[in-house]
């Protein structure tokens, strides 16, 4: 890699990014289009991107850096892969968007619903808040009720029903995490602790028969990356069942990133919906919804559930997933993932121990994060117990020595197709002197 040696002062090296970073704040709340951009859970400007090829990112002001962000997930066969590029390039020579069917929309339907277990048709939007906003309007509307249950900690995007804080206890009524945010609406959600069984089964006792949807991921990504502990993922299963509660996976981060068919394939449980994105847009904005017929038959025109997206398909979107599918289709594509990022994972771990560092690392798949934390973490409490002082240390360490991560001890980082041993390798030599860092205090 072109970086900039390690020992020019950092004022020197981040001096444009520090600069265009300052002229954005005047531009756009907080000088970006979203929060987590900003750097601000770990102290310090952001870089700011010029380009980026394969698993390498480049600043403006030409560092080079080993990126485990892949645009928080989307990217899981690089930077500007060849054949996404040109399938871009091609698509958007014959027009970008129509407002009006095309082909493409279809082939992506089809390649969606092959992949996915428990999607029998589908329905594409732009954005994973707009899959899974839509997923729970539907599930009220088919079945009549209004509540709806997500998990402490669990993040579903941005709209107001899902804005909810964190409360305390097995069960709480919702409240706003965001202004503007009415109680009114908050009211009707429900918050149970992730991979706890017996908190949800008492919600199911006292209010199953009020209960539309359960809303979860199920390997939580944005608290950090959580897997579900064995039975948790059946049990609601079962209990959803019972109650005629629709259930929804929300696998805008983990589908087609744990496994080519999702989480859902990989443990082997089927929801009723189930919401998608980042993958399926090779890089542009896409995202979908889809499920059983029966429910989503409910949407307009079939139904009277009312969703709509001027550029929802849009052609280039459809191009440039249909080719990252086509690529993860490819033979030994997920044992690459694996080989890759187990190696990675144990290079942390052996990392860490030797510095002295208390770290608990999950890891699903190529999903992973490194928590400063003695105890294991399985949900939203033991995953904010981590040190983040800890790892906004380390943050800087990797990030001075041509490695990009998260900006946020509570995201997964990613890795890709685009990375390889020795990528993997010079990650680990760098979290190496990290980790001495962090133990240095």
């Amino acid at each position: 890699m072109n970086q900039k040696s390690t020992t020019t002062p950092a004022a020197d090296r981040y001096a444009r990014s520090t600069a265009l970073h300052e002229k954005a704040r005047q531009l756009m709340p907080g000088g970006v289009n979203s929060p987590v951009r900003a750097y601000q859970s770990i102290g310090r400007d952001p870089i700011i991107i010029r380009e980026g090829a394969g698993c390498t990112v480049i600043d403006v002001d030409g560092n080079a850096y080993i990126d485990y962000v892949g645009s928080f997930g989307p990217l899981i066969v690089g930077h500007a892969h060849e054949k996404v590029i040109a399938a871009i390039l091609k698509t958007a020579k014959r027009g970008t968007s129509f407002g009006m069917p095309t082909e493409l929309e279809s082939h992506m339907a089809a390649a969606v619903i092959d992949a996915v277990p428990s999607v029998e048709v589908v329905r594409f939007v732009n954005s994973g808040t707009e899959a899974t906003m839509s997923a729970l309007r539907v599930a009220r509307g088919f079945t009549g009720r209004s509540k709806i249950v997500k998990c402490i900690g669990g993040y579903h995007g941005h709209a107001d029903g899902l804005l909810v804080s964190a409360g305390s206890g097995a069960t709480t009524l919702g409240v706003p995490s965001s202004p503007g945010v009415p109680e009114s609406i908050t009211s009707q959600t429900l918050l149970l602790p992730y991979n706890n069984t017996a908190a949800a089964e008492k919600l199911f006792e006292e209010q199953g028969d009020d209960i539309a949807a359960i809303i979860i991921e199920p390997v939580a990504g944005n608290m950090g990356c959580v897997p579900p502990e064995p039975g948790y993922l059946e049990d609601l299963r079962e209990m959803c069942n019972d109650a005629g509660t629709v259930l929804i996976f929300d696998e805008v981060m983990c589908g087609f990133r744990v496994a080519y068919g999702g989480a859902q394939s990989l443990y082997g449980i089927k929801p009723d919906m189930t919401a998608m994105g980042k993958i399926i847009g090779g890089g542009m904005p896409c995202a979908a919804y889809g499920g059983r017929e029966d429910i989503m038959r409910q949407i307009a025109p079939d139904g009277p559930v009312y969703q709509a997206g001027t550029l929802s398909g849009n052609p280039v979107a459809m191009a440039a997933g249909l080719a990252t599918l086509e690529l993860l289709r490819e033979p030994g594509t997920y044992k690459r993932l694996e080989t890759l990022s187990a190696r990675l994972a144990d290079g942390l771990r052996n990392a860490a121990e030797k510095a002295g560092v208390d770290m608990q690392l999950n890891r699903v798949g190529s999903m992973l994060t490194p928590f400063f934390t003695t105890r294991p973490v399985t949900d939203y409490d033991t995953a904010t117990a981590s040190d983040t002082a800890a790892f906004a240390t380390f943050f800087g360490v990797m990030l001075d020595e041509g490695v990009v991560l998260p900006p946020s001890q509570f995201e997964a980082w990613f890795v890709s197709l685009a990375h390889d041993e020795k990528t993997i390798d010079q990650t680990i030599a760098a979290a190496q002197k990290a980790f001495r860092a962090v133990a240095a205090g």
